[in-house]
């Protein structure tokens, strides 16, 4: 099994990975959410797959300040199905005071490989 190849999820967001050599994952991820941190940026995906499995994460400066994010999850029925998690620095409560609960969101996404 390739993972090579663009992923798209049910938003529009894109995954391309270009290598998945050594169990390793490499590529670009792309957000199509204009309210996301992300938006409007590609960042550098570094991750690591076995069989079904994967996991592969992001980071950087955003104009709604440093976040990173993380997705894991398996192919099933040729779909990826993931959980990610995103964090950011910026997240803030009341007169300025970080706040963490308010810095990290989770959710699932379902990622299909577009045709080439």
């Amino acid at each position: 099994m390739t993972w090579i190849g663009t992923w798209s999820n049910q938003y529009g967001s894109t995954l391309t990975i270009t290598d998945d050599a050594d169990g390793r994952l490499h590529g670009v991820f792309r957000t199509a959410l204009r309210d996301s941190g992300f938006f409007g940026q590609d960042f550098a995906v570094t991750g690591v797959h076995h069989g079904d499995c994967l996991s592969f994460a992001f980071a950087g400066a955003t104009p709604k300040g440093d976040m990173v994010c993380s997705f894991t999850g398996l192919l099933r029925a040729g779909k990826m199905q993931t959980m990610w998690h995103v964090v950011a620095d910026a997240a803030v409560e009341g007169a300025g005071k970080r706040a963490w609960p308010h810095a990290v969101m989770a959710n699932a996404d379902t990622f299909e490989r577009v045709p080439a």
